[in-house]
């Protein structure tokens, strides 16, 4: 029997970091390599007691059916944690998602035509990229610094039909990158979005991960007409639960809405009302601080590790939140290529080149240093410095 499959299915691939963290289950390995938060950060205990009041105090609605839109007093919630971020906004606005990669595939079916326009970052997320390409746009590389992406790159989109559709945006300790976006970088590229008529998908699971100071206000809250914006309660509650949202203007909620009932209905209501219960007062803001203290000890133990133990020629920066670091190496080394010796090694990275829309950078990969102790993050980094180590002099000898 042949199957006769969809188009867009040929363009459907599997996430590189997906594959690798299938070979990090095998006994030894020391993973620097899949984007988990800290299972040490977990709050077992909370989760535990608020399943037994919910199962005690709603049973049939927690495990009834419920409204494709999400549990009404979860999206109050949300409505008022992001005026924090100097969001205004009506919990009519708030759509409720299975995780924040549901969000960017709602916003592929809705916002995404083949041979459209969109423009990401230099590099970007990976998971975008896959919740996108089904859809066939048409992707653009913004130039991007050690900021993020540049105003001038935006300001250059172009106008004409059928026109740049958004700009998929992650100002907060970027994944794969770990880059912050300053306030004045911030309202250029809302300033020339704004000029370009190019709407922003902000996307921001990392904002809560910063070590000694909050970022900028949200870039949604300088354009709210003009930005649609996704969060997260997976790096600082539980990945378990998968539980995100989406934030739109008005107009365009409705569509969203309907992409979100074709999928799935709606995000499990048991989930929902547990996660409410949990984080109703005030609970996030005892239990993220501990979280910052603990991943800004491992970034700590990462900067000083790769410092000693990389060989020269290698740069990075040392993020100011979130879960990684960006890693360039030297002249002659390709990261993807290194990569079976690396886990020969004891140890797993992602190579960078999969976080590219256009013209992947071999020389690149992603270390995240949350899920490993300082004393195994040292461990790690020192095997990967023996191994860049090799591969130079390597590289050295067989140079014409």
């Amino acid at each position: 029997m042949v199957w006769n499959q969809a188009r867009r299915a040929a363009r459907m691939n599997p996430s590189i970091i997906r594959e690798i963290l299938k070979v990090t289950e095998k006994p030894g390995i020391l993973s620097m390599a899949g984007g988990l938060p800290s299972a040490d950060t977990f709050p077992v205990d909370a989760l535990k007691a608020a399943c037994d009041r919910v199962l005690s105090q709603a049973p049939r609605e927690a495990l009834q059916y419920a409204a494709s839109e999400g549990f009404a007093p979860l999206r109050e919630w949300v409505a008022a944690r992001v005026a924090t971020l100097g969001m205004q906004v009506k919990p009519d606005q708030v759509l409720i998602t299975s995780g924040s990669q549901q969000g960017l595939d709602l916003v592929g079916k809705i916002l995404c035509d083949a041979g459209a326009p969109v423009a990401v970052e230099t590099p970007t997320y990976l998971g975008a990229l896959q919740a996108f390409t089904p859809f066939e746009p048409l992707f653009t590389s913004l130039a991007s610094d050690a900021e993020g992406p540049l105003p001038e790159a935006i300001a250059a989109l172009p106008h004409d039909a059928p026109g740049t559709r958004f700009s998929y945006l992650l100002p907060n300790y970027q994944n794969p990158t770990g880059r912050v976006m300053g306030a004045k970088r911030r309202a250029e590229v809302v300033e020339a979005s704004r000029r370009a008529g190019v709407p922003i998908v902000e996307d921001n699971p990392y904002g809560d991960l910063w070590f000694d100071e909050p970022p900028p206000a949200a870039l949604s809250s300088l354009w709210p007409e003009g930005s649609l914006y996704l969060g997260s309660f997976s790096k600082v509650l539980t990945p378990g639960f998968r539980l995100g949202y989406l934030i739109a203007p008005p107009e365009l909620y409705p569509k969203l809405l309907q992409a979100k009932q074709a999928a799935d209905l709606h995000t499990p209501g048991f989930n929902q009302r547990v996660v409410h219960e949990v984080i109703r007062n005030g609970f996030l803001d005892d239990h993220i601080p501990s979280i910052r203290a603990l991943y800004k000890a491992n970034r700590d133990a990462m900067a000083e590790a790769l410092q000693a133990y990389l060989p020269p020629g290698c740069e990075w920066q040392s993020p100011q939140g979130g879960m990684f670091f960006w890693i360039r190496l030297p002249a002659g080394l390709d990261a993807m290529a290194l990569l079976p010796q690396a886990v020969e090694a004891g140890i797993a990275y992602v190579p960078g080149a999969a976080f590219y829309a256009h013209q992947p950078d071999a020389r690149t990969l992603r270390l995240s240093f949350v899920t490993l102790t300082p004393d195994l993050i040292k461990e790690g980094v020192e095997k990967l410095g023996r191994l860049l180590h090799e591969a130079l002099s390597l590289a050295t000898e067989h140079a014409p």
